[in-house]
């Protein structure tokens, strides 16, 4: 029989990592938008937290590819099937680009990522001002992009709960908000 949610270790990484990507939204919109002495501390907080969304993500589709995901509902129309799996690949693939872009461009800036204790990452790309410049515009563009992402699938996620309350909110609750199999 397929299970009817998640398991407990997707639906744990599932809400520490919208935590940590909302946070990581923030911090990055604070950082673009100041010059004080706050910025340093943003950029702090900013880079050792990309590079564990980046594991977490990982983890987290290691996890998705061994063990699925409950089925959507056979009732589910097939325009909403296609924008589901969409979403959730868009998801992934932003949750994955957007750490490795920041690294890359920290690279091409050659400036160190520097994780919690000192542990400072090798550079992944060589310096260069022009890449630099590109991999910004692309890291700032593409966190528009995430942004939106997310707030279409929170989207997805109220409809779900709130309109045809069929069970796939309830698949990734964290508690479960009503009897499921």
């Amino acid at each position: 029989m397929t299970a009817m949610r998640f398991s407990p270790a997707q639906r744990v990484l599932h809400w520490v990592m919208a935590a940590c990507i909302l946070a990581m939204l923030f911090i990055g919109v604070g950082m673009v938008s100041t010059i004080s002495a706050r910025y340093l501390t943003l950029v702090s907080i900013h880079k050792p937290l990309g590079i564990a969304i980046l594991v977490l993500a990982l983890l987290r589709l290691g996890l998705r590819l061994r063990r699925g995901a409950p089925p959507l509902p056979a009732d589910l129309p097939e325009p909403m099937r296609l924008a589901a799996q969409l979403s959730h690949v868009a998801l992934y693939g932003l949750m994955i680009a957007m750490p490795l872009l920041g690294w890359a461009m920290l690279s091409a800036e050659g400036m160190p990522v520097v994780l919690f204790g000192g542990l400072r990452l090798p550079p992944i790309l060589p310096p260069g001002l022009e890449l630099y410049a590109l991999l910004r515009a692309a890291h700032g563009y593409l966190a528009y992009a995430f942004f939106a992402v997310i707030l279409l699938h929170i989207g997805g996620a109220l409809f779900h709960a709130l309109v045809r309350r069929d069970g796939v909110f309830e698949a990734m609750a964290p508690v479960p908000t009503r009897a499921v199999e």
